[in-house]
């Protein structure tokens, strides 16, 4: 994922606008010599955001530098120094609390996305977030599911042509609305019809969609229900561009990833990472020297 879009500079400015507004008062008593500074962990975790991290300073005062001493997605212990920062003392002041944030949001959620993937090591499944996100914040909360091991599901409305519950209700149909958007959206756009019932599930393979989002079924509602999709979507395969069909459950309790992985689904989508996670503690602590320390 890119982190050098236009995008991102406008949520940089907004941030630190949102902090600073006309100017930070409490800098007036602080000098702008070069002094140093540095990220403390204060738990376990993943860390997520560094090139965030830098870019902020960087936009906030081009003289402040920053020196990261992790990986994105690599695993941190407590009390682990990550990261040093050099510049004007006013500008790691005015920094300070804004990057924390970014950083602890992020590693938050690159933390718990890494705890449910590690559940599903081994099984062959995906972990993919969901359009559940913070406003705003869309584009970094789902970089940080990366950072955990997870992948992206659609990023916006853009993306994929989804058919969920209510546009299936209001619409002639599941087979109506596939023709329709076979002939309104580039070929290289996936179909995905979020499925309540075993019959709209078949509906959906029959009729060509690329991809069925299985919703709060059981494991062994799916156990069954797989292979007779897989075998559908090969019967009909001049309706997509492929005899593969993506299946992917959702809706359903962390507590339960084993046993919905162990009935041939490919992937998981949930938004317990974003929605449920907890930010991880970082501290910034300044250096009573100009030079930073060991």
């Amino acid at each position: 994922m890119q982190l050098r879009l236009p995008a991102i500079n406008t949520l940089l400015d907004s941030w630190l606008n949102e902090d600073i507004g006309r100017g930070d008062l409490t800098v007036f008593p602080i000098d702008n010599k070069i002094y140093c500074a540095h990220w403390i962990t204060k738990q376990n975790g993943i860390f997520c955001g560094g090139p965030i991290i830098k870019q902020l300073f960087q936009r906030l005062d081009p003289l402040v530098e920053v020196d990261i001493h992790i990986q994105e997605g690599e695993a941190f212990k407590n009390n682990q120094k990550i990261l040093d920062l050099k510049g004007p003392r006013s500008s790691l002041l005015s920094g300070e609390r804004t990057s924390l944030n970014i950083g602890m949001h992020l590693s938050g959620i690159a933390t718990h996305t890494n705890k449910l993937v590690n559940e599903l090591e081994g099984t062959g499944v995906f972990l993919s977030d969901t359009r559940k996100t913070t406003p705003g914040l869309r584009l970094i909360e789902k970089y940080a599911i990366r950072c955990g091991g997870g992948i992206n599901h659609r990023m916006g409305l853009d993306d994929a042509a989804m058919l969920k519950e209510n546009h299936i209700a209001w619409s002639e149909g599941i087979q109506e609305s596939i023709q329709v958007l076979r002939k309104n959206i580039p070929w290289t756009t996936k179909i995905i019809v979020e499925a309540e019932t075993i019959q709209q599930a078949k509906e959906a393979v029959i009729y060509g969609a690329d991809g069925v989002l299985l919703d709060e079924m059981t494991p062994d509602q799916l156990k069954q229900l797989v292979p007779r999709l897989r075998d559908l979507a090969k019967q009909n395969s001049l309706q997509r561009q492929s005899d593969q069909i993506v299946l992917e459950a959702s809706g359903i309790k962390t507590t339960d990833l084993k046993r919905y992985a162990a009935t041939g689904i490919d992937l998981i989508s949930t938004s317990a990472p974003i929605t449920q996670s907890s930010w991880v503690d970082f501290s910034m602590r300044f250096n009573t020297t100009t030079t930073p320390e060991e």
